[in-house]
Parts: structure tokens; sequence; C-alpha cells
């Protein structure tokens, strides 16, 4: 047993193989990750980034646009009211 081992790995091609190979599998994994990442659509960690800072501006915007809508709807109350109490005093 130990001869057929011997005979098919020796040294030189053992150490090849280490070399060799550990590399190729690592960037066989990383290929097979971002492979799988395209195929399901799942997005890379910049792209998450960027889509949550678009987001986050998208809410600022709708929150600054909600504070002037509250104003306006503020200052037309006024208006009314305004408008309510000349005509109870005629």
């Amino acid at each position: 047993m130990m001869d057929l081992w011997g005979a098919c790995f020796d040294t030189g091609t053992l150490a090849v193989l280490l070399i060799f190979g550990t590399p190729f599998i690592a960037v066989a994994g990383v290929v097979l990750i971002k492979a799988l990442r395209v195929v399901t659509g799942t997005p890379s960690r910049r792209q998450q980034k960027r889509l949550l800072d678009d987001e986050a501006k998208q809410m600022q915007e709708l929150y600054q646009g909600l504070v002037l809508m509250e104003r306006r709807i503020e200052a037309l109350e006024t208006l009314l009211l305004d408008r309510e109490r000349k005509e109870d005093y005629q």
C-alpha cells in the first residue's frame, strides 16, 4: 500500500500540489461565491451601502417635504381662522 502511494505522489509532486493547489481552491471558491451572488441577485456590500445611502437621502427629502407641507397647512388654517374671526365681528 505504501509503495502505491509513493509511486503516485513523490515529494516533488506533493509539494507542487500544495503550493499551487491551495491558491487554486481559494480562487475557485471566490469565483463560485461571486457566481452565486449574480445568479441569486444578492447585491454586494458596496451596492448595499449605496442603496442604503440612497434610501436615507430619500427619507430625508420626504421628511423635508412633509415639514414644508405642515407649514403650509398651518398657514392655511391661520388664514381661514382669521377670515372666520373677521366675519364674526362684522
